[in-house]
């Protein structure tokens, strides 16, 4: 069967066969497959970078945020709007401490006259089989309800423990052990490809204790 025509040794004409076009075919179908694979490797890959990038920022943030926090909390046990509580709980067989306190911060924005006091919870919930850290938040002295967000997501533990002497303690109550800890370890575990890994940061309260 003749596809193209073609000069011959003799002048006259000839062409490829049928045998040899469904093998070029084949061939450049094999070329492009693997030149299709490779450009949406990349593609898979440079995104799962940018995810990884953006995840380990979340958790600098969070981390960060939390230390700041911490390290102004403030608790006097003449006013109870101050208070510094850490709840061991566990979700899935993993730990999600609920960290409930207030702190001396700076201004807030929006344009609402504010204190420089806020009451926060940090606290972890289940959206669709996934752990979710979240953040509530209120000014000391507005009556308005507490926005909560989350701060962090695809968590796989979230551990608040308090040094009480030589001891880290997962519980703490500040009206019970009669002022704040001496310091605070917050430990967060997120999955890292096939692992989970574990990110700490130590906080210390150093404002002094209000009588």
């Amino acid at each position: 069967m003749s596809v193209m025509p073609q000069s011959s040794e003799n002048g006259g004409e000839t062409g490829f066969t049928l045998l040899e076009v469904l093998i070029a075919l084949a061939l450049l179908g094999v070329l492009a497959g693997a030149l299709y694979g490779t450009y949406f490797s990349l593609i898979k890959g440079r995104e799962a970078a940018n995810e990884g990038m953006e995840a380990r920022r979340e958790l600098r943030i969070t981390l960060d945020l939390l230390r700041r926090e911490i390290n102004s909390a403030v608790y006097s046990n003449a006013d109870t709007r101050l208070h510094f509580s850490v709840e061991d709980r566990d979700m899935f067989g993993k730990p999600a401490s609920t960290l409930a306190f207030t702190t001396i911060t700076g201004p807030q924005p929006g344009g609402l006259t504010v204190s420089d006091q806020l009451d926060l919870k940090y606290e972890v919930l289940e959206r669709e089989k996934k752990m979710i850290l979240s953040r509530q938040k209120r000014d000391l002295y507005h009556t308005a309800e507490a926005a909560r967000y989350p701060q962090m997501e695809s968590l796989e533990g979230f551990l608040v423990e308090c040094k009480s002497g030589d001891k880290w303690v997962r519980s703490w109550d500040a009206a019970l052990n009669m002022g704040l800890p001496k310091a605070v370890r917050i430990t967060i575990t997120v999955k890292e490809g096939e692992k989970n890994a574990e990110y700490s940061v130590l906080a210390a309260p150093r404002i002094m204790q209000w009588p």
